[in-house]
């Protein structure tokens, strides 16, 4: 009789605390979830340390044989889940792993990347936008002191226009309940081509929001509805009226916590709190973000190093590629892609190649443009203008004059983009910088005009001639040698041209060089 009542108060007991922790810290009741499984463990505790109290007497602790029962299974449970994990694992099924994501390698980047468009391309990294974004919410005091900005900032494209947008949230548990009546009032827009940042304020407020409290909190509110799927983090999104919506990834396991994919996402109304689940293939258009971008270079790395299986992963690393330290957005389409450089396993240093993953689809490709791995291009765009002290964002991948290009924006310590710098993903010594003020298309002439020039063979002249006179200027990072010959006739040469000769030119100097006529004067190429 005893241990049947200590076996019903630890039931009890553990019911209790399984319902607060519920509540509490939402785990998923899927078996393939490691949270549910570590959600049951303290359960099986609660149970198997009640029941100990209560039967203990003296100094020797007392069990029952239903608690010892649960604690085995439960071991037993673990035990089972370790070695299916580990057969699951990619030292057994490496190939498995590298299937997890298509990647069609016969596209062509010229063909699929169309020439840059300046006027839709996203310009702005994150960190620069939350700056706008911050702005705008300064200079409105009355919502300042109620709402501060998440830091969210999803990318998306809005009815063709290339935006971040973030939600405002409650400051604090006692700013939530003196709003939650009305709800969070609106959110921001920043666009990421010409830095333009709104705050749209709402007729009806937000009322499930992650800084929410009790049933309105978001993640309370969807795992309630849905308490066996297993959630990824949520983005903040709009349709094309404007409206916004939270967007929930569900999450599917081989194994537990082995090989993550996403196969369907639920859509939050964040002002009503309806909610609405659909498949992968069905996902509305107006949707940019399915599939994490995280879980994109997880199943990219994996696709690059197990397509030889998992020993050649580790030891002989035949044609073993990964991604690099970084990824940026773009826009084509209508949809958002996510782009990085693949580099071999063996190098750091250049890349062969780059993804573009549909984020919306998962449609990836490579693409085999063989160049500077981004951190290089960013280091050498820095380092023209050193002087200044700015920091290089992670390039931009544009088709720029049919060339493979990598746009960089240097921002100063405030954040604030001051110049743009053109890299040539093939050389990335090749650098072109602008300042910012003069805007993104003059920058890219002036890249075009001083960068990887095509220049009929027929307007090519030799000549010979004697200096007159020879000064050097720095033109925005960038160091130009201007002389005249004894016929008072002007020359222009670009450092790039002859490093170990320019600088140490005078008058009265006989030289051979190879020009063309650029706008009136004689653009040196060659000095022999």
């Amino acid at each position: 009789m005893a241990h049947r009542k200590a076996n019903v108060i630890s039931l009890i007991a553990s019911l209790v605390v399984g319902l607060v922790l519920f509540y509490l810290i939402l785990p998923p009741l899927n078996v393939s979830s490691g949270a549910f499984w570590v959600f049951i463990g303290i359960l099986v505790a609660v149970f198997a340390a009640v029941n100990t109290m209560l039967l203990t007497k003296g100094l020797k602790p007392q069990v029952s044989g239903i608690a010892k029962y649960v604690v085995l299974v439960y071991c037993a449970c673990l035990v089972l889940i370790m070695g299916l994990n580990l057969f699951m694992s990619p030292i057994f099924t490496a190939r498995s792993y590298a299937s997890r994501i298509t990647v069609n390698e016969t596209t062509d980047f010229y063909s699929d990347v169309q020439e840059v468009n300046f006027d839709h391309l996203p310009l702005l990294d994150k960190a620069s936008s939350q700056k706008l974004g911050d702005r705008v919410m300064g200079q409105m005091p009355e919502l300042v002191s109620q709402f501060y900005v998440s830091d969210l900032y999803t990318q998306i494209n809005l009815n063709d226009q290339i935006v971040r947008v973030t939600p405002l949230e409650y400051d604090g548990v006692v700013k939530y309940f003196t709003n939650r009546s009305e709800g969070v009032k609106g959110y921001i827009t920043v666009n990421s081509v010409d830095g333009e940042a709104n705050l749209v304020k709402l007729e009806e407020g937000m009322r499930y929001m992650p800084s929410a409290y009790f049933f309105e909190n978001l993640y309370r509110h969807v795992r309630f509805a849905y308490p066996f799927e297993i959630l990824g983090d949520p983005t903040f999104e709009l349709d094309n009226s404007g409206k916004p919506y939270w967007v929930f990834p569900c999450i599917s396991y081989s194994g537990v916590n082995l090989k993550t994919e996403i196969e369907a996402v639920i859509l939050v109304d964040p002002v009503e709190g309806d909610m609405e689940k659909y498949n992968v293939g069905e996902v509305p258009t107006w949707i940019d973000h399915v599939y994490p971008a995280s879980l994109i270079i997880e199943q990219v790395d994996q696709w690059g190093e197990l397509r030889g299986g998992y020993l050649n992963s580790i030891f002989g690393q035949k044609n073993v590629v990964n991604t690099t330290d970084g990824y940026n957005y773009t826009v084509m389409n209508d949809d958002v892609y996510l782009y990085t450089g693949i580099t071999s396993k063996a190098s750091d240093e250049s890349n062969l190649g780059f993804i573009l993953s549909n984020l919306r689809t998962k449609e990836t490709h490579f693409y085999s443009v063989p160049g500077a791995e981004e951190y290089s291009a960013m280091a050498s765009a820095q380092g023209q203008v050193q002087q200044m002290g700015y920091e290089a964002s992670f390039p931009l991948l544009i088709n720029l004059n049919n060339k493979a290009t990598y746009l960089i924006s240097l921002k100063d310590n405030a954040g604030l983009v001051k110049m743009y710098a053109f890299v040539d993903v093939a050389d990335y010594q090749k650098v072109v910088v602008s300042d910012a003020s003069l805007g993104i298309e003059a920058a890219a002439k002036k890249y075009i005009g001083d960068v990887d020039i095509v220049i009929d063979e027929s307007e090519i002249d030799v000549i010979e001639i004697m200096i007159a006179k020879i000064t050097d200027a720095n033109i925005e990072g960038n160091t130009y040698y201007y002389f005249e010959d004894m016929d008072r006739i002007r020359y222009r040469a670009s450092i790039a041209v002859a490093p170990l000769e320019l600088p140490f030119l005078e008058s009265g100097d006989v030289v051979e060089l190879s020009y063309y006529l650029n706008e009136g004067i004689r653009e040196v190429i060659e000095i022999n």
